[in-house]
């Protein structure tokens, strides 16, 4: 075998180095993770609407947008005083409504004189609240049942909840989540929803 003249150049075969290999892979694995977990953040309490109507004022806007916690009650019942966002009777047709909690399941609801009672006691609330005109369903005293919530709008007499007959007492099974944040509105900057 004849010899080539001059300069030879041996080129060495490239081996895949464990330390690359493995810095690629905890890569992939956390970016996988990190969509995974914006995923699920996303679903569980990244769903935005927006307020309809002036039935939350002074606590929320008419065309302000709020964040709804839907994995909260899962794990637990709404509290009196939580904002909640949900739908009236169940319609899938309809806008989400957001109201305030009021009456919890089991007590007994009445409306008199333009205050809230509860189970025959003045609720206490914010005295910025305007006494209500209209009692509507609330002007008898009401029994909510196990799964029943009554939600009022802040601005008392400018809301459509659970005082009106086409609406009523919230079952839990029609409530999509809490409200919990909202966004800037031009009356106020954004934060959580109290």
């Amino acid at each position: 075998m004849a010899r080539r003249k001059g300069l030879t150049f041996y080129q060495k075969k490239k081996k895949l180095n464990s330390k690359v290999v493995k810095d690629v892979f905890e890569m992939i694995v956390g970016g996988l993770a990190a969509i995974f977990l914006a995923f699920v953040i996303v679903y569980s309490v990244g769903i935005r609407t927006s307020v309809i109507g002036d039935s939350m004022e002074p606590a929320l806007y008419n065309g302000q947008e709020i964040l709804i916690n839907r994995v909260v009650y899962r794990l637990s019942s709404p509290k009196r005083g939580d904002v909640v966002v949900f739908l009236p009777n169940g319609n899938e047709n309809s806008h989400y409504y957001v109201k305030r909690v009021v009456g919890l399941p089991g007590e007994m609801v009445l409306i008199q004189e333009g205050r809230v009672y509860i189970d025959g006691v003045l609720l206490e609330e914010d005295e910025e609240l305007d006494k209500m005109i209209d009692p509507g369903i609330a002007q008898n005293e009401l029994t909510l049942a196990a799964d029943e919530f009554f939600v009022l709008g802040d601005n008392r007499n400018s809301s459509e909840d659970s005082r009106s007959g086409n609406i009523g007492a919230v079952k839990k099974e029609t409530i999509i989540g809490k409200a919990w944040f909202h966004m800037g509105s031009e009356n106020e900057g954004m934060g959580l929803v109290e």
